[in-house]
């Protein structure tokens, strides 16, 4: 056997995922919040791309037939842009205000207050060490040897804060909460304090015979207790800002109905507004001379056209895969939830001729907005469950009927999951009793055990 070295030319077909390539995929999965700080570090990476004012359909040119130009001066560089709005114009519909924190809301009220100065900064620190929800993080001893005072004196403060607003702040745990907010109402008895510090479990769990048994009630009393107790906000600081930035939902895709007549679009004000500088027509001209300017311009023009063009194909591969979902659910977005179909990304994938890890990175984090409310489009996507006339019903149909049935059951005898089964098998749904179950408690609905009223 013969062993050596040869040369050997021969052709292969691959799949190469240039620089370029990855980042369209990267573009197209990016929510619009994200998209927005990707483009902002382009921004400040490339000096050729800029902000649109206006809407431009020209043309990107060719940086190199420019630097071929002998008579650069005589034509302006023109501008390759995406977008309609001016972002440099400024209304006061841009600006919002700062949201108003739990933390501010307190202080202002202990300034407001008449407690003693040699106080105030007792209730300072302990407004500090209330979290987001309206509870107290540290017990009164770690307070008062922190700030080396008596524990009298730091019980004192605490009092007079938990008489402030929003009702039940500052409390140590959800009972005292609960308790703070009954007693401010003037509605705390001993039989309710006493269920809320020893039998809150059993309560949840509605567990009303044990506890009328063990405070000498009727059922039906305990039932009011609980009705009264479900009124009461568990966290009431959440009322108030966490001084944290809020990101809003801004939908890629408007659907409107005009008279009957469903048209769907997209939304351009969503995406950012890039177009290539004209600032920098004068770096080319001088990129005539220089071998490295002229090679780090043309870089950075191909770049800035690429995520130009990737953000209008990333426009375009939205609007597609929403137009195909909206002929599969058109009945939903006429009739309601009852209506939506069974629908599969290969489904759509073939359709557009597209592959499904495609459809799978457009319907993440975009949304519709429809006359029915703003819809992620992965929301209309499940999986069907067989009928019996051979059709098929999606599973969001399905646990939209399950909760219209309970919504409207007997509340002294509510369905079981059997008999939600029962019922929907005489719809031709087959389904079982155990699936009842999984879809009723991702609707957050309790058993019929806990349902059921007195």
């Amino acid at each position: 056997m013969k062993l050596g070295y040869d040369l050997v030319i021969e052709q292969a077909q691959k799949l190469s995922l240039t620089p370029e390539l990855i980042q369209s995929i990267q573009i197209l999965q990016l929510s619009n919040f994200d998209l927005i700080e990707y483009v902002k570090s382009e921004l400040v990476e490339n000096p050729i791309l800029e902000n649109a004012k206006s809407l431009d359909e020209t043309q990107p040119i060719d940086i190199q037939e420019k630097l071929r130009e002998s008579d650069f001066e005589a034509e302006r560089f023109r501008q390759f842009e995406y977008s309609a709005d001016d972002e440099e114009d400024h209304t006061y519909e841009q600006y919002v205000s700062r949201d108003e924190t739990l933390t501010d809301h307190l202080l202002l009220q202990l300034s407001l207050s008449k407690i003693k100065s040699d106080e105030a900064a007792i209730g300072r620190y302990i407004i500090e060490a209330i979290d987001d929800n309206g509870y107290l993080t540290m017990s009164l001893e770690e307070v008062a040897e922190a700030l080396g005072e008596d524990i009298e004196k730091v019980d004192h403060v605490l009092d007079v804060i938990q008489n402030f607003d929003p009702v039940g702040v500052g409390a140590r745990d959800l009972r005292e909460c609960l308790v703070i907010q009954l007693s401010a109402r003037g509605m705390l008895t001993d039989e309710i304090e006493y269920v809320i510090y020893n039998m809150l479990e059993e309560l949840a769990n509605k567990k009303f015979a044990v506890i009328a048994k063990q405070l000498g009630l009727k059922k039906e009393d305990v039932q009011e207790l609980s009705d009264l107790i479900k009124t009461l906000d568990p966290k009431p600081g959440r009322a108030y800002g966490s001084g944290k930035e809020t990101n809003y939902i801004v939908p890629d895709i408007i659907l409107e109905n005009h008279h009957g007549e469903f048209e769907l679009s997209s939304n351009f004000k969503s995406s950012p507004k890039l177009r290539v500088s004209s600032y920098y027509d004068k770096l080319v001209q001088e990129a005539a001379h220089d071998g490295e300017l002229k090679k780090y311009i043309n870089e950075k023009f191909n770049s800035a056209v690429w995520l130009i063009k990737s953000i209008e194909q990333r426009r375009r591969t939205i609007y597609d895969v929403s137009e195909a979902i909206f002929k599969h659910q058109e009945e939903f977005f006429q009739k309601g939830e009852k209506y939506l179909k069974p629908l599969t990304l290969r489904q759509i994938a073939e359709e557009l001729g597209i592959h499904e890890s495609t459809v799978s990175r457009t319907i993440n984090g975009k949304y519709i907005q429809s006359p029915r409310g703003i819809y992620e489009l992965k929301y209309f996507f499940s999986t069907g469950i067989s009928t019996g006339d051979g059709g098929s019903v999606s599973s969001s149909s399905i646990k939209s009927v399950i909760k219209d049935l309970i919504k409207s059951e007997d509340e002294k005898k509510p369905y079981s999951d059997q008999e939600i089964a029962d019922i929907l098998k005489r719809r031709d749904i087959e389904i079982s009793r155990r699936t009842v179950a999984k879809y009723r408690e991702s609707l957050g609905i309790l058993s019929s055990s806990k349902r059921k009223r007195f």
